[in-house]
């Protein structure tokens, strides 16, 4: 009877989380235009979504900030990793606190701040605004994933390279990178997909002149649910689902 209750009660949770995304993806073939309304199977959302210039030159413009927000965010996030596995310097322990920190705090309370920050410095919101807060936030994660990789190392591996002769170069190159490169690929895919579907952050910190798909989507719902939304909603699941995957099984490789 236990079991049988933990897996009614794990199968209730999964329906709640995964059903309204199934009605949604159902929806997005309906051939009527109200969303409740079942009219048979068609593709002709999918043909407008794809031939809609505005929402395509949002999407270009959120695969361009989450593509360079992850890429600068891991190489910034492997090195700030290897920085504190390698060294041993005052306010270590803190630096590294503060690295939760960002991952715990509210959307909200950092888009905000972001947006305080750039007021402050005088800095007009647009894309370069975004990017930074994309990597802000993207930052900490790519952190958390590296490091967990690298705290598993024996240390003596790096003595013993030392040892023979290695320099800083080569024992990175051959040594550290191929065994940290699956947890460098899985920070960036998680950083890519984070990016990609952040809305509070990008509301504080994106200008009028530069828009983002998630951002596009917001000010379309906000006017009625159309079938091109929801079309667009099962291609945005569908590639989010996608890198969260293969982030999972890099991870998993790396474990």
């Amino acid at each position: 009877m236990n079991r049988t209750f933990r897996y009614l009660y794990l199968s209730a949770i999964y329906v709640c989380l995964y059903l309204p995304i199934l009605i949604l993806v159902i929806y997005s073939f309906n051939a009527s235009r109200y969303s409740t309304n079942w009219q048979g199977f068609t593709l002709q959302w999918y043909s407008a979504l794809f031939s809609n210039t505005s929402l395509m030159e949002a999407f270009r413009n959120s695969l361009l900030v989450a593509f360079s927000s992850s890429v600068v965010a891991t190489v910034i996030g492997t090195l700030a990793a290897l920085a504190f596995y390698r060294y041993r310097f005052w306010g270590r322990q803190i630096m590294s606190s503060f690295i939760y920190v960002v991952m715990m705090s509210p959307d909200i309370v950092m888009g905000i701040s972001l947006l305080m920050f750039f007021i402050i410095l005088g800095v007009q919101t647009g894309a370069f605004t975004l990017l930074l807060a994309h990597i802000t936030f993207c930052l900490p994660f790519v952190v958390v994933t590296v490091y967990a990789r690298i705290s598993g190392f024996d240390r003596n591996i790096i003595d013993v390279a030392k040892d023979l002769g290695a320099s800083e170069m080569q024992m990175f190159r051959h040594i550290m990178l191929p065994m940290i490169i699956p947890a460098i690929i899985a920070g960036w895919l998680l950083s890519f997909t984070l990016s990609l579907d952040d809305v509070i952050v990008s509301f504080f910190t994106t200008g009028p002149s530069f828009e983002i798909l998630p951002l596009k989507i917001y000010s379309m719902v906000r006017l009625g649910i159309k079938p091109e939304i929801n079309a667009l909603s099962t291609v945005m699941f569908f590639l989010s689902l996608l890198t969260v995957t293969v982030s999972h099984l890099v991870i998993k490789e790396n474990r």
